[in-house]
Protein backbone atom coordinates (compact mmCIF):
# COMPACT_ATOMS: atom_id res chain seq x y z
CA UNK A 1 0.00 0.00 0.00
CA UNK A 2 2.02 3.26 -1.42
CA UNK A 3 1.56 6.16 1.78
CA UNK A 4 -0.62 8.08 -0.58
CA UNK A 5 -3.43 5.55 -0.31
CA UNK A 6 -3.16 5.16 3.13
CA UNK A 7 -6.92 5.39 5.71
CA UNK A 8 -8.21 4.72 8.50
CA UNK A 9 -11.22 4.62 10.82
CA UNK A 10 -12.06 6.48 13.92
CA UNK A 11 -14.10 5.31 16.34
CA UNK A 12 -15.46 6.37 19.98
CA UNK A 13 -14.69 3.36 22.19
CA UNK A 14 -15.95 5.54 25.17
CA UNK A 15 -19.81 6.55 23.43
CA UNK A 16 -19.60 3.59 20.72
CA UNK A 17 -19.70 5.81 17.67
CA UNK A 18 -17.62 5.69 14.33
CA UNK A 19 -16.13 9.27 13.70
CA UNK A 20 -15.64 8.56 10.60
CA UNK A 21 -14.79 5.14 8.02
CA UNK A 22 -11.97 6.45 5.91
CA UNK A 23 -9.89 9.06 6.90
CA UNK A 24 -6.46 9.94 5.42
CA UNK A 25 -3.09 9.52 7.05
CA UNK A 26 -0.98 12.91 6.84
CA UNK A 27 2.49 12.04 8.03
CA UNK A 28 5.08 13.50 5.77
CA UNK A 29 5.56 17.06 5.68
CA UNK A 30 4.25 17.66 2.50
CA UNK A 31 0.80 15.68 3.07
CA UNK A 32 0.10 17.79 6.42
CA UNK A 33 1.32 21.17 4.94
CA UNK A 34 -1.55 20.26 2.23
CA UNK A 35 -3.95 18.58 4.63
CA UNK A 36 -7.50 20.07 3.12
CA UNK A 37 -6.12 22.57 1.17
CA UNK A 38 -7.67 22.76 -2.39
CA UNK A 39 -10.20 20.54 -1.71
CA UNK A 40 -14.26 22.03 -1.62
CA UNK A 41 -15.77 19.72 0.76
CA UNK A 42 -15.11 16.96 2.89
CA UNK A 43 -17.16 13.48 1.55
CA UNK A 44 -19.74 12.35 5.04
CA UNK A 45 -17.38 9.79 7.20
CA UNK A 46 -14.46 10.95 5.70
CA UNK A 47 -11.42 13.08 6.96
CA UNK A 48 -8.20 13.63 7.73
CA UNK A 49 -5.96 12.92 10.49
CA UNK A 50 -2.41 14.96 10.29
CA UNK A 51 0.27 12.93 12.66
CA UNK A 52 1.93 14.77 14.31
CA UNK A 53 0.09 17.94 15.01
CA UNK A 54 -0.99 20.12 18.02
CA UNK A 55 -2.93 23.03 15.88
CA UNK A 56 -3.87 23.85 12.71
CA UNK A 57 -4.62 27.03 10.36
CA UNK A 58 -7.42 27.26 7.76
CA UNK A 59 -5.82 29.88 5.88
CA UNK A 60 -6.61 29.11 2.34
CA UNK A 61 -9.87 26.74 2.92
CA UNK A 62 -12.99 26.44 1.14
CA UNK A 63 -15.29 24.95 3.79
CA UNK A 64 -16.01 24.69 7.91
CA UNK A 65 -14.95 21.33 9.70
CA UNK A 66 -14.62 20.01 13.27
CA UNK A 67 -12.03 19.43 14.55
CA UNK A 68 -10.33 16.59 17.04
CA UNK A 69 -7.47 17.23 19.13
CA UNK A 70 -5.71 13.62 20.38
CA UNK A 71 -2.80 12.62 22.82
CA UNK A 72 -0.21 10.22 21.67
CA UNK A 73 -2.76 7.20 23.39
CA UNK A 74 -5.63 8.45 21.00
CA UNK A 75 -7.14 10.01 23.94
CA UNK A 76 -9.61 13.23 23.04
CA UNK A 77 -8.31 16.22 24.56
CA UNK A 78 -9.63 19.00 22.59
CA UNK A 79 -12.43 19.64 20.21
CA UNK A 80 -13.56 22.47 18.29
CA UNK A 81 -16.57 22.42 16.22
CA UNK A 82 -17.17 24.38 13.18
CA UNK A 83 -13.80 25.25 12.25
CA UNK A 84 -14.07 28.14 9.20
CA UNK A 85 -11.81 29.59 6.69
CA UNK A 86 -8.77 31.79 7.48
CA UNK A 87 -8.70 31.15 10.93
CA UNK A 88 -5.42 29.46 13.18
CA UNK A 89 -6.06 27.59 16.24
CA UNK A 90 -3.63 27.91 19.59
CA UNK A 91 -1.34 25.08 19.94
CA UNK A 92 -2.65 22.49 22.51
CA UNK A 93 0.58 20.84 24.52
CA UNK A 94 -1.39 17.69 25.39
CA UNK A 95 -2.28 16.69 21.63
CA UNK A 96 0.09 14.97 19.67
CA UNK A 97 -2.19 14.89 16.40
CA UNK A 98 -5.19 16.53 15.07
CA UNK A 99 -8.26 14.90 13.08
CA UNK A 100 -10.45 16.93 10.43
CA UNK A 101 -13.68 15.66 9.91
CA UNK A 102 -16.65 16.81 8.43
CA UNK A 103 -19.17 19.47 10.39
CA UNK A 104 -21.48 18.48 12.61
CA UNK A 105 -19.00 15.03 12.83
CA UNK A 106 -18.37 15.99 16.59
CA UNK A 107 -22.18 16.75 18.00
CA UNK A 108 -23.50 13.53 15.85
CA UNK A 109 -20.89 11.07 17.59
CA UNK A 110 -21.56 13.09 20.89
CA UNK A 111 -17.27 13.36 21.02
CA UNK A 112 -16.14 14.95 24.16
CA UNK A 113 -12.76 15.59 25.57
CA UNK A 114 -11.84 12.56 27.54
CA UNK A 115 -13.33 10.30 25.45
CA UNK A 116 -11.36 7.46 24.46
CA UNK A 117 -10.48 6.92 20.00
CA UNK A 118 -9.58 3.37 18.48
CA UNK A 119 -8.03 4.44 15.32
CA UNK A 120 -7.09 1.37 12.95
CA UNK A 121 -6.48 1.05 8.82
CA UNK A 122 -9.52 -0.92 7.59
CA UNK A 123 -8.75 -3.76 5.25
CA UNK A 124 -11.04 -6.59 4.39
CA UNK A 125 -9.67 -9.46 4.53
CA UNK A 126 -9.52 -11.58 0.40
CA UNK A 127 -11.02 -14.70 0.74
CA UNK A 128 -8.80 -18.06 -0.87
CA UNK A 129 -10.53 -19.97 -3.02
CA UNK A 130 -9.94 -22.93 -0.45
CA UNK A 131 -11.41 -21.06 2.30
CA UNK A 132 -14.59 -20.15 -0.08
CA UNK A 133 -14.82 -24.09 -0.70
CA UNK A 134 -14.61 -24.63 2.91
CA UNK A 135 -17.00 -22.56 4.02
CA UNK A 136 -19.44 -23.90 0.86
CA UNK A 137 -18.92 -27.30 2.36
CA UNK A 138 -19.65 -26.44 5.54
CA UNK A 139 -22.96 -25.37 4.48
CA UNK A 140 -24.20 -28.17 2.76
CA UNK A 141 -22.99 -30.55 5.18
CA UNK A 142 -25.12 -28.43 7.40
CA UNK A 143 -28.56 -29.65 9.01
CA UNK A 144 -30.51 -26.13 7.89
CA UNK A 145 -28.99 -26.98 4.15
CA UNK A 146 -30.99 -30.51 4.10
CA UNK A 147 -33.77 -29.22 5.68
CA UNK A 148 -35.30 -26.82 3.10
CA UNK A 149 -38.16 -27.37 1.28
CA UNK A 150 -40.30 -25.33 -1.36
CA UNK A 151 -42.42 -22.51 -0.66
CA UNK A 152 -46.47 -22.90 -1.29
CA UNK A 153 -46.88 -22.01 -4.88
CA UNK A 154 -43.66 -23.06 -6.33
CA UNK A 155 -41.95 -20.01 -5.14
CA UNK A 156 -38.57 -20.09 -3.97
CA UNK A 157 -37.23 -22.33 -1.12
CA UNK A 158 -37.86 -22.28 2.86
CA UNK A 159 -34.82 -23.21 5.44
CA UNK A 160 -35.95 -24.43 8.22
Amino acid sequence: MSRKDRHVFVYNKTKETFLAFRVSVADSMVSRLIGLLGKRSLKPDSGVWIVPANSIHTIGMLFTFDLVLIDKDFKVVGLRELMRPFKVTWPNFRAASVIELPAHTIFKSHTEVGDQLVIERYEAKKSTQSEVAEIAAQFASSPRASTSKQCEGGHGFLIQ
